[in-house]
């Protein structure tokens, strides 16, 4: 090793980018290629092959994810503005959920990618077991919580008497399915950090399909289903996602991907835990910080009725629709700088990064346009109730202007994740949402009278300042020497 290299990493400037392109690749076999799932070594390959084989499936696993949230809107918002702002603050509560799930992702994507990266399935297969038995140990007081504090939490998001009425009883499924949800985000994590990025594409399009059919059968009450109101799309929602939950356990057990867990990867190993805990821990203090700003975000604009709520909640679901394909994006830079690390090649997951930023931001310039030009058809799709139509319209236009500066943030604030630096993200996160954001909100919607539209343009301004400080730490490299 040269005295000047950084430590633990061999030079290697000639592989920067990748080696030289092993021959052409037609598009569509590239294409079929990503959603079969490679087995290449993603170490190995130009950069930009890499990234898209592991984009591709990751972009659809997080088209899919966003789904759910679409479908219960769609099929809810016939049934009212009450219902769908039952839906809007029960999600609202269940970004802390989203935020556990998220945190104990980066720690098990991290660690899993760097061993991947290093040649050592053995050790990857063994940190899958312990992130999987945290994941259970912590879904089940999750759980219970949830469906004995639905009521007093629903009360403290000021919802109305008719969400209190009947729409508690979505909050009580939502809320006790919980521990799907945190495995169905843990396993998939696992799936990405080994690059087996296929696998878990696939456990969305389960739990979606599944989804689509029973949400609007139960909804409704059609054939011999019973008419459960907005509780059918809980029962539905909850219900596809324990069956992509099964499934995920299945393609583990069964071996079939880089992750081959046999019975003797079977056991505790503190040390590990240990570790994924500590870094969890932080990325769930930084994914908590962002998604507790989207509960008090929806607090705040509740303050004006119920027409604003439901109009916020279709703004933001239409929003991460968009959002969520460029997160898959940005995970899949996160796993080439973990594998790159892992190997030694720290530049080689840096030009991974600004890649997929380029390509991110390419992608949502043009769809933040789109929204903005065409937003009343598009929240049309959603309701045809003028007072939530017009809030709801106001609040995509004004969230996707800022689209280009989510773009790179996105990547960024993934890639220090990939790296094992989940401090970097918490502190943008606390400076950027708490500090900048919520207070914002406060003073633009409430003492200067701009109500609802004050809160969503402080998420637009906070985004786009998250981004600029990402870019200036980012650049300074001190990623690239995380040990993890």
């Amino acid at each position: 090793m040269s005295e000047s290299s950084p430590v633990g990493f061999e030079p290697v400037p000639a592989e920067a980018r990748g080696p030289p392109e092993e021959g052409p690749q037609g598009f569509w076999a590239s294409v079929k290629e990503a959603i079969h799932g490679t087995e290449r070594d993603l170490t190995r390959l130009p950069v930009r092959s890499a990234i898209f084989l592991l984009a591709v499936p990751m972009v659809l696993e997080m088209m899919m994810e966003s789904v759910f949230a679409v479908v219960d809107v769609f099929f809810v918002g016939r049934l009212g503005a009450d219902a769908v702002a039952a839906v809007g603050l029960t999600e609202s509560l269940l970004t802390i959920i989203y935020a556990a799930s998220a945190g104990l992702s980066i720690g098990a994507t991290a660690l899993v990618s760097r061993r991947i990266g290093e040649g050592d399935p053995e050790r990857a297969a063994r940190t899958a077991v312990q992130a999987v038995g945290l994941g259970v140990v912590l879904s089940i007081p999750v759980s219970v919580a949830g469906v004995y504090f639905a009521r007093p939490l629903m009360t403290l998001m000021g919802g109305s008497p008719w969400v209190l009425e009947h729409g508690i009883r979505y909050t009580q499924v939502m809320l006790g399915g919980m521990g799907s949800v945190l495995l169905l985000f843990l396993i998939n994590a696992i799936f990405r950090g080994a690059g087996d990025a296929a696998i878990a594409m696939r456990v969305l399009w389960l739990a979606n399909a599944i989804n689509i059919v029973l949400a609007p059968l139960l909804i409704f009450g059609v054939g011999p289903f019973p008419e459960l109101g907005v509780m059918g799309a809980a029962v539905a929602t909850t219900f596809g996602r324990s069956c992509g939950v099964a499934y995920q356990l299945y393609r583990l057990a069964r071996g079939s991907g880089r992750l081959r867990l046999r019975r003797e990867h079977l056991r505790l190993e503190p040390g590990t835990m240990l570790a994924m805990l500590r870094m969890s821990g932080a990325g769930t203090a930084q994914a908590l910080v962002g998604t507790t700003s989207w509960v008090v975000l929806a607090r705040i604009v509740a303050t004006f009725g119920s027409a604003a709520v439901a109009g916020y909640t279709i703004a933001l679901r239409i929003v991460l629709f968009a959002l969520l394909p460029s997160w898959g994006l940005s995970n899949a830079a996160a796993t080439m700088v973990g594998q790159s690390l892992g190997a030694g090649k720290p530049e080689r997951g840096e030009h991974a990064v600004w890649t997929a930023g380029r390509i991110n931001a390419v992608f949502l310039g043009s769809l933040g346009l789109l929204f903005v030009l065409a937003a009343n058809p598009v929240v049309g799709i959603f309701t045809n109730d003028a007072a939530v139509m017009k809030e709801a319209v106001l609040a995509l236009r004004i969230l996707s202007a800022s689209f280009l500066f989510y773009a790179f943030g996105m990547v960024l604030t993934q890639a220090f994740n990939g790296a094992g630096d989940t401090t970097t993200p918490t502190v943008l996160n606390i400076c950027c949402f708490w500090l900048l954001e919520l207070p914002l909100a406060w003073v633009l919607s409430g003492p200067l009278g701009l109500g609802p539209p004050g809160a969503f343009l402080s998420i637009s301004v906070a985004f786009s300042v998250m981004a600029l400080v990402a870019v200036v730490l980012f650049r300074r490299g001190t990623w690239k020497h995380r040990v993890v």
